[in-house]
């Protein structure tokens, strides 16, 4: 099984090449899926010899729609471009798929640790929303998962074709394993650290969108 390595950015200049670079050994595609940056993130990727394709400029769940639609590869691995996530996991993430023990596979932060989740009231939101997000899925499916937001995940390309994605922001993580837990696919974590980004500040503002969180994880838990 062929894995496409994709990565969403917007204005990732100087986070791009690192992440480019660790993700390059453990994939037979890498593809860059750009929100329409207005730094060179594009020209940094393209001067690594990386596919450069273009979004619709709604946001990331628009570009991750764009990468499952444009990647090549059998399994689809998801990395933020923001250097927070380990690349060198990644075997660890496409394993089990390899293996025919699942269909999506979740990096969990709840066990390998997160520098991200703590410290201000924007990360309080964060760290609440999606601790009662998971508790709303696990409740409906009866299952026990940890961590139902990371975007660091990999799944069968077939599988995410099949989920008919509508978010465009970063709530499109959260549709993903609904639908997939809806259409009865197999989901299993790992655990993968993350760090804090390591250039610039991040697009999201989460007090801005929190409700939206909620409400669209409602939506398609029970219509």
């Amino acid at each position: 099984m062929k894995v496409s390595i994709i990565v969403p950015t917007k204005n990732e200049e100087k986070n791009v090449k690192n992440i480019l670079e660790r993700v390059k050994n453990f994939g037979d595609e890498i593809l860059v899926v750009d929100g329409h940056s207005t730094d060179n993130t594009r020209s940094v990727a393209e001067s690594l010899g990386v596919r450069v394709v273009l979004d619709n400029g709604k946001g990331k769940g628009d570009g991750i729609k764009k990468g499952i639609e444009e990647a090549q590869g059998d399994i689809l691995v998801f990395i933020d471009a923001d250097g927070s996530h380990i690349a060198e996991d990644i075997p660890k993430l496409v394993k089990p798929i390899k293996e025919g023990q699942a269909d999506l596979v979740i990096a969990s932060r709840r066990s390998g640790g997160s520098d991200e989740l703590y410290g201000d009231f924007n990360k309080f939101l964060r760290e609440s929303g999606s601790h009662l997000i998971t508790l709303l899925i696990n409740k409906r499916f009866k299952i026990y998962l940890t961590d139902s937001q990371n975007g660091f995940r990999a799944v069968k390309k077939e599988v995410a074709q099949d989920l008919n994605l509508k978010e465009d922001i970063t709530t499109i993580e959260q549709e993903m394993l609904i639908k997939i837990l809806k259409k009865k696919y197999r989901v299993v974590e790992i655990s993968s650290h993350e760090y804090a980004r390591q250039d610039g500040v991040s697009c999201i503002k989460l007090r801005n969108v929190f409700w939206r969180y909620i409400y669209s994880c409602l939506k398609y838990l029970y219509f």
